[in-house]
């Protein structure tokens, strides 16, 4: 069992940054797909952005030149990092990892991300 605990959620400006960063319960890194997703009001969940076991990366369009994934295999830890943040970026911001063996998936509990003025 995996577990993943998000954090660095909060309210923003448009136009501001946010760092978000995902702790997983163990090294799992080498083994696992890594990514984050988003959920709006009245929206289903989309990616974000992915990072697999060897560090490529892969973003959704509307990530693209903004946010940047990144991972620290001594910490554990995954990171988002949100920059020109704009009010549609306002969602609740899930941890995901994906099992490259087994295919097991595992969620964090979300963190909120809120962009206004």
């Amino acid at each position: 069992q995996v577990q993943l605990v998000e954090s660095g959620g909060g309210l923003v400006q448009p136009g501001g940054a946010l760092r978000l960063s995902c702790t997983a319960s163990g090294s799992i890194f080498s083994h696992y797909a890594m990514a984050w997703y988003r959920q709006g009001p009245g929206q289903g969940r989309g990616l974000v952005a992915r990072i697999t076991s060897s560090g490529t990366t892969t973003y959704a369009d509307s990530a693209k030149g903004r946010f940047t994934v990144s991972k620290d295999n001594a910490k554990n830890t995954i990171y988002l990092q949100m920059n020109s943040l704009k009010p549609e970026d306002t969602a609740v911001y899930y941890c995901n990892a994906l099992s490259i063996y087994t295919l097991d998936e595992y969620w964090g509990q979300g963190t909120q991300v809120t962009v206004s003025s």
